[in-house]
């Protein structure tokens, strides 16, 4: 049987998160999706603190990381989950209205695995973010994700 770890959603617009949350809904995925809004939160999730510390989902099988969020942006939170011994496998898909080439340069040394601009057209939009879940929900193996000893937080180590 197939592991039905959760989808996380890092974004902070609520019309993004709306229609991102709809359109993974569409894909009639069994994952459960859970969104937070800032990149401190997404990382207390991750690391199973703070509202999540009994949390136990053996981490999500994707991060879809939205790159401007308050708090800490998306390639800080990258950055940490990659620097995080627990957490560097996690699939992180960077979404974002950025065209920056700074932001994708930046964004793939930091480690992160697919870096997709949000389409504006709202179909393509929603065509995109149902390729993602399609692929990140059902078609991708995800890497096996080492459960933390139960007390402990955040490791570098």
């Amino acid at each position: 049987m197939r592991d039905l770890r959760p989808i996380l959603l890092v974004e902070d617009n609520p019309k993004d998160a709306e229609l991102t949350l709809d359109a993974l809904a569409r894909c009639q995925l069994l994952n459960q999706v859970t969104h937070v809004r800032d990149g401190v939160e997404a990382l207390q999730y991750l690391r199973s603190e703070g509202a999540y510390k009994d949390l136990n989902h053996g981490g999500p099988v994707v991060v879809l990381l939205d790159l401007k969020l308050p708090k800490l942006n998306g390639l800080e939170v990258l950055a940490e989950v990659r620097g995080d011994r627990h957490l560097s496998r996690t699939p992180i898909v960077m979404l974002t209205s950025s065209r920056e080439e700074q932001d994708l340069v930046r964004s793939y040394e930091l480690g992160v695995n697919a870096f997709v601009v949000k389409p504006v057209d709202f179909k393509e939009f929603f065509d995109a973010i149902q390729g993602l879940g399609m692929f990140w929900g059902i078609t991708n193996n995800p890497p096996p994700h080492p459960i933390r000893p139960s007390g402990q937080g955040r490791t570098n180590d």
